[in-house]
């Protein structure tokens, strides 16, 4: 069976800088501080409002690409996680796709919240592992929910940001590259976050837009230990499985939503702190795009070596989960 493997990454956050201070100024009181202190959190990038997600997916597709050394016309398979698309149908990954001139390329869209990018990966290894003619495969978390935030409410308000992070996954040549994975849902949690207003469940109407029903709502509160739980059992799962030790993961890249949560969990498996990662310090919250951008960042900086293994844990509303093992295929 064949291995799939990373060959390529890329990102991109809007021009747009958005401190904390706009907050403090905002609402009249001191947000930043909780923010920076409990949350990491300095400033984020919004959209301008004549951008759409896939203005944000392409300049980070393009930079994958790149890296990989290859064209939109070389990519089979074209993966968007989002749940901001463009559009509630097409496709945003075709829209992608049109732009970029991916003219021998199949499309399409996930969503599984801020844990779509892990997946995107897991499917596209797995359409590597199953089918030969999937040489190229281009997969891209992105989030655009500056322009779903409900500005009565501060919490939701000062914490969500906008991007897009890409990879490129290809057959590997030398073993290297994806090893196990592990998703889970807690599908209770469904009705507790998210943008309920669109689909068939609640059609669009003028008393939604009224209501601001349309945008993003934290109808009930999701209990704040739940990714420290998780994220840390998910991990061990695929330890066992590999036989391996928390010890021997060099880098993990986690869901941007919670630092304090991402500290808990590398408490829990007893490994220092800057074991993971970090960039909503910069990027604020990026959902389904935070640890693809992630994963650029770190490579931009070169911190991954041929050999590394890297774990992804991926967490969004639904309450849907992804971790996933691999073992990274080149010198950054």
């Amino acid at each position: 069976m064949r291995r799939a493997v990373i060959v390529g990454t890329g990102m991109y956050a809007p021009e747009k800088v958005v401190t904390n201070q706009y907050f403090n100024d905002l609402y009249k009181k001191d947000i930043g501080t909780f923010l920076e202190q409990s949350r990491n959190i300095k400033e984020r990038r919004w959209m301008s409002q004549d951008q759409r997600t896939s203005d944000l997916i392409i300049p980070a597709a393009e930079q994958a690409m790149k890296t990989a050394g290859i064209t939109a016309k070389d990519l089979d398979l074209i993966v968007v996680s989002t749940d901001t698309p463009d559009y509630l149908s097409p496709s945003t990954a075709s829209v992608v796709a049109y732009r970029m001139g991916a003219v021998n390329a199949g499309t399409y869209d996930i969503n599984s919240a801020c844990a779509g990018f892990v997946v995107g990966c897991d499917i596209a290894t797995k359409y590597i592992a199953a089918d030969a003619k999937y040489k190229n495969i281009l997969v891209v978390g992105a989030y655009g929910m500056s322009k779903y935030l409900n500005f009565d409410d501060y919490k939701i308000a000062s914490l969500f940001a906008d991007g897009a992070g890409a990879v490129v996954i290809q057959p590997s040549k030398d073993n290297s590259g994806f090893i196990d994975s592990q998703m889970y849902t807690d599908g209770q949690y469904h009705d507790y976050m998210g943008i309920y207003a669109g689909g068939t469940a609640q059609p669009v109407s003028h008393m939604v837009v009224e209501n601001k029903q349309h945008l993003l709502a934290f109808p009930k509160r999701i209990p704040p230990e739940t990714n420290g739980i998780h994220w840390p059992r998910l991990t061990n799962v695929l330890l066992d499985r590999l036989q391996k030790k928390a010890s021997d993961i060099n880098h993990f890249f986690i869901t941007q939503f919670n630092v304090q949560s991402i500290y808990e969990t590398l408490d829990k498996l007893e490994l220092p702190r800057d074991r993971a990662h970090y960039i909503m310090d910069r990027f604020g919250y990026t959902g389904s795009a935070s640890i693809g951008m992630a994963l650029a960042d770190a490579a931009q900086q070169k911190k991954m070596k041929k050999g590394d293994l890297v774990f992804m844990l991926g967490s969004g509303g639904g309450m849907s989960m992804a971790a996933l093992a691999l073992e990274w295929g080149y010198d950054c």
